[in-house]
């Protein structure tokens, strides 16, 4: 039984919450919160909630904590610092930034014999594995990936740091006629802008409704680096109400593309195709690092440490099945 923790409770958390459950190895032995503990009803009954600031002795007794804080500002200073203390997993989902990430967590992590891994989720996560899988079985060919439609997690969570902002759902949106032409193996040249638009809702907080406001968040929205500046962005502003009527949900998904050649004279063309469709971003999110976090600890009782991402980690680690059970049903 491992022992596991969770810092912060918002969506990302309870979707971890629910795949605990669902796991019988797993065992959620407390919530961390920056909140008043008293004010976070958890779902999973007898789960103390607990200030985050017990974390910072290194002496709960965790086997991995969950950090389930926006890539955005929590998990650059998170990570690398509860990496010093436990075992983690995070879902930093920035990708260009992600190589200096893994840096900073990997020095921490190796100075304290833990295990931290980073990026972890279905984007960055299961659709980086299909991107290794497929360029490997197809050296000669290209890769496309397609998000949506779908609520980005950590796009929406961006936009709520804006001041002025109360509440905001980010939309990502394949354009069709750029995945038709991928699927149909035509190998076209595409742009970032050329793949997908983002189309963001947009609820202002009391006393930023004026026009002058809204202008500057529209303005702060479509220029934002890495998360909007290089995509076509609508901005639309609404009622708390609106929202919660017409974007309440949290689904996403997405695809992942290899278009490649064999034969001596590559005459035969190939286009590989992994798909999601989710009801549930959160949820599915939550259960991916949940099955990462059962490698993380079994790496770490194996006496590895430092950083990884889901390229370091074996497939077999990931599932509660002997090998024996594996081989004879999965195989």
């Amino acid at each position: 039984m491992m022992n596991i923790g969770i810092l912060g409770y918002g969506n990302l958390a309870r979707g971890v919450e629910a795949a605990i459950a669902q796991n019988e190895d797993l065992h959620l032995a407390a919530v961390y919160t920056r909140r008043d503990p008293s004010a976070v009803q958890v779902h999973t009954k007898g789960v103390p909630v607990r200030e985050a600031a017990r974390l910072d002795g290194g002496t709960e007794a965790l086997d991995v904590l969950m950090l389930c804080g926006g890539s955005a500002t929590d998990l650059p200073e998170q990570t690398p610092r509860y990496a010093a203390l436990y075992n983690v997993v995070d879902s930093f989902d920035t990708h260009a930034h992600i190589p200096e990430h893994f840096a900073r967590v990997d020095e921490a992590a190796k100075k304290a014999g833990k295990c931290a891994l980073i990026s972890c989720g279905w984007d960055p996560g299961m659709f980086s594995l299909q991107r290794l899988y497929a360029s490997a079985i197809l050296p000669e060919g290209a890769d496309y990936t397609f998000w949506g439609r779908g609520v980005s997690q950590g796009h929406s969570d961006a936009i709520r740091r804006i001041r002025g902002v109360k509440d905001a759902r980010q939309y990502t949106v394949p354009k069709e006629e750029a995945l038709a032409a991928v699927r149909d193996g035509k190998n076209p040249s595409l742009t970032t802008r050329d793949k997908h638009t983002r189309e963001c809702y947009v609820v202002t907080a009391e006393g930023f409704d004026s026009a002058e406001e809204k202008a500057r968040i529209e303005k702060e929205i479509v220029t934002m680096p890495d998360y909007f500046a290089d995509y076509d962005t609508t901005v639309r502003f609404i009622t708390m109400e609106e929202l919660e009527k017409n974007h309440k949900g949290l689904p996403h998904g997405g695809r992942v593309f290899r278009t490649g050649s064999t034969g001596f004279e590559k005459e035969h063309g190939h286009v590989i195709e992994y798909s999601l469709r989710l009801e549930s971003n959160p949820e599915f999110t939550g259960s991916v690092l949940a099955a990462y976090a059962r490698a993380v600890h079994r790496l770490h009782t194996e006496g590895r440490s430092g950083a990884l991402t889901v390229f370091d980690i074996a497939p077999a680690y990931l599932s509660a099945m002997s090998p024996e059970d594996m081989r004879a049903h999965l195989l």
